[in-house]
């Protein structure tokens, strides 16, 4: 049974002979192994085209900033099923990636849609504050959350931003996309009643939007990241094991809301 439009398999990023193994144009073994970091190289077969030095600086800060945080949900997860199963990484860091979601690890696609759906609107009304604004609003309405501003811990501002949009402006990566981000910050307060910093996930879009990295592809960013993070904490795990201790404080701060039987019932 035939579904969608397309009847021949195709890709333009890999294909390979007896001799020669071509990755987006370029001979693997010959121009790319050894001649480009792994930041670059994710550029290139992401876009097909080597990143220029303000975006090679750029998304490897974003993958720097991203990666690790401590104990958050996705290792817990992570360390928690290594725990159960020693013998399968590959399950364990899968299970850490696979709360990627709306409010983990893919708010940096969900702020990036934002700032997007703002420079648009700032098009038609050559005022970016008012644009700003307008779209800001208009996702209060429709009870939709704001990604990429407040964090539980980080109230003044995730000190990650600052050295983002400090690496950007150094390279010489595109700041219309910082601006917007800044803007939204300052507009909050006015449409939420609340004062939201900008966070990581804010940033990490505003930089890499500015060296023409796609929206499409931003929750990658942290996804690949992440997954560095989740590897080193899975090799601690196995000589320093805390899984089985992380479940144990669940269990002892779980409390049971439900209904008990009654007096001398079984």
């Amino acid at each position: 049974m035939k579904i969608g439009k397309a009847t021949q398999p195709r890709s333009a990023i890999c294909t390979s002979n007896e001799d020669t193994i071509v990755v987006r144009g370029h001979d693997l073994a010959r121009d790319l192994i050894g001649q480009v970091n792994f930041g670059d190289y994710f550029f290139l077969l992401l876009t097909g085209r080597k990143p220029d030095a303000a975006a090679s600086q750029v998304l490897n800060a974003t993958l720097v900033a991203i990666a690790e945080h401590g104990l958050v949900p996705s290792v817990q997860a992570a360390r928690m099923t290594l725990a159960a199963a020693p013998d399968a990484m590959q399950g364990a860091v899968a299970a850490g990636l696979l709360g990627s979601g709306s409010v983990i690890l893919g708010a940096s696609e969900t702020a990036g849609r934002l700032y997007v759906e703002i420079e648009e609107e700032a098009k038609k009304t050559r005022d970016l504050r008012a644009a700003a604004k307008s779209v800001v609003a208009g996702r209060r309405e429709r009870k939709q959350p704001i990604a990429g501003y407040g964090h539980p811990e980080h109230k003044r501002r995730d000190p990650r931003v600052d050295a983002l949009f400090g690496v950007s402006q150094r390279a010489g990566g595109g700041q219309r996309f910082v601006e917007i981000a800044k803007a939204v910050e300052d507009v909050i307060p006015e449409v939420i009643g609340k004062d939201l910093k900008l966070n990581v996930s804010g940033a990490i879009p505003a930089v890499l939007l500015g060296v023409g990295f796609p929206v499409a592809a931003l929750r990658g960013v942290p996804m690949l990241a992440r997954t560095a993070s989740l590897i080193a904490h899975l090799n601690e795990e196995l000589s320093d094991p805390i899984g089985f201790a992380l479940s144990y404080q669940a269990t002892r701060e779980f409390e049971y809301t439900g209904v008990l039987p009654a007096e001398g019932g079984k």
